[in-house]
């Protein structure tokens, strides 16, 4: 007999326009002071408009907390604890993409607790409580509002992790209007983002549950069948709303069953060359599904048939017509495919190496065991 734990978001609001109604979603947490943490991109295109127009007619207080970076490093994280503390905020949402709920997460987390930042990277050391907390994703992407997890970086080259069940917010508010206006690159790597968590969580080796499976191939279905629609057609709500909803189960499958490879050869890409993480996965993605085949085709193959429906022939052959789509759907989305567009040269592959073998928490999910050889000659294959 199985022991199986599934953990995810309480409470998740689906529809457009929801987003200007956050007042009474404040209010129904018993709030009247918000710490509002988002990005300049935000800001700039003016997505917060109707929402802090509505949350002043309704007498709620807001702290603009605007800051955030990609990969939000450590002092971006304690400035915006510090201006929840005094601005005696009762409440934080997170709006934007994942950095900027990643750090509403553990602004909420430490505004409250009173813990500090280095206390609480790990596993389950956070003690609480926190602030209520709602979060307002606007890329299909991360899947950020339905995980326990928030990503800082620490240093040149190396991040770090919170992971605690206090992180996942109160409320997850998926409003397609938000993401209407995404240019088509960030949706085509924010969406790529997405289809790793589900593809990474099907094939974890140590915690792959049947719920999360179900989540990953149904988020996997969402992702493939609207992707290049709304790389297309921004303007599409429908198939908007499709990948935000794929975006969201494939985050709520890779929390309960983790992701490995792709992720941790991703992770040094946005740290030391701040490189967009959805990019950076989709750099990595075919390689390391190549790597793997010998240990995970069976399931590989089965995803196969998720985006190539009717696809015929045996285990290796599906699973090497996944490998193959993967490797083209960056290109075909118009994104960089090589290392070297983006000022990576074979100078830097040994410091890249050698900053994913510190991710042994996500190789150690990965379905075939990867050496610092490994991780160099896959970023040299798409250098």
């Amino acid at each position: 007999m199985r022991t199986l734990a599934f953990n995810t978001t309480k409470s998740i609001h689906i529809e457009c326009g929801a987003a200007r109604r956050l007042a009474t979603q404040v209010r129904g947490l018993g709030c009247q002071s918000v710490l509002l943490v988002t990005d300049p991109g935000v800001l700039a295109a003016r997505l917060l408009d109707p929402v802090l127009a509505e949350l002043a007619r309704d007498g709620i207080e807001v702290t603009l907390f605007a800051d955030v970076q990609a990969d939000p490093p450590e002092p971006v994280i304690l400035a915006a604890v510090e201006a929840a503390r005094d601005s005696s905020a009762d409440c934080v949402i997170g709006f934007g993409g994942g950095s900027s709920l990643d750090a509403a997460k553990l602004t909420a987390l430490l505004a409250r607790s009173g813990e500090s930042l280095a206390e609480v990277y790990g596993i389950n050391l956070a003690k609480g409580p926190r602030l209520p907390l709602i979060l307002v994703p606007t890329t299909a992407g991360t899947g950020s509002e339905v995980t326990a997890v928030s990503v800082v970086t620490t240093g040149e080259g190396q991040k770090n992790v919170v992971i605690s069940p206090l992180l996942l917010p109160d409320l997850a508010i998926l409003d397609a209007e938000l993401t209407r206006g995404l240019p088509a690159q960030v949706t085509a790597a924010t969406g790529i983002d997405a289809m790793v968590h589900a593809i990474e969580s099907y094939t974890s080796k140590y915690l792959k549950n049947p719920i999360s499976d179900c989540l990953a191939r149904e988020a996997l279905r969402l992702l493939s069948a609207n992707l290049h629609q709304v790389c297309r057609d921004g303007t599409d709500l429908e198939a908007r709303e499709n990948m935000l909803l794929g975006a969201c189960l494939a985050g709520m499958a890779f929390a309960n069953s983790p992701v490995a490879a792709v992720h941790a050869l991703a992770y040094p890409l946005g740290a030391r060359f701040h490189i967009p993480h959805g990019l950076s996965n989709s750099l990595v993605l075919e390689p390391v599904v190549r790597f793997n085949l010998e240990a995970a085709a069976p399931l590989y193959a089965e995803l196969a048939e998720i985006v190539l429906p009717g696809l015929a022939g045996d285990v290796p052959a599906r699973a090497n017509a996944l490998a193959e789509y993967l490797g083209g759907l960056a290109g075909d989305l118009g994104l960089p495919t090589r290392l070297g567009q983006l000022g990576i040269g074979e100078a830097d592959l040994d410091e890249l190496a050698v900053d994913a073998m510190k991710q042994s928490r996500l190789l150690a999910n990965n379905p075939r065991e990867m050496s610092f050889d490994d991780a160099r000659a896959i970023y040299r294959q798409v250098l």
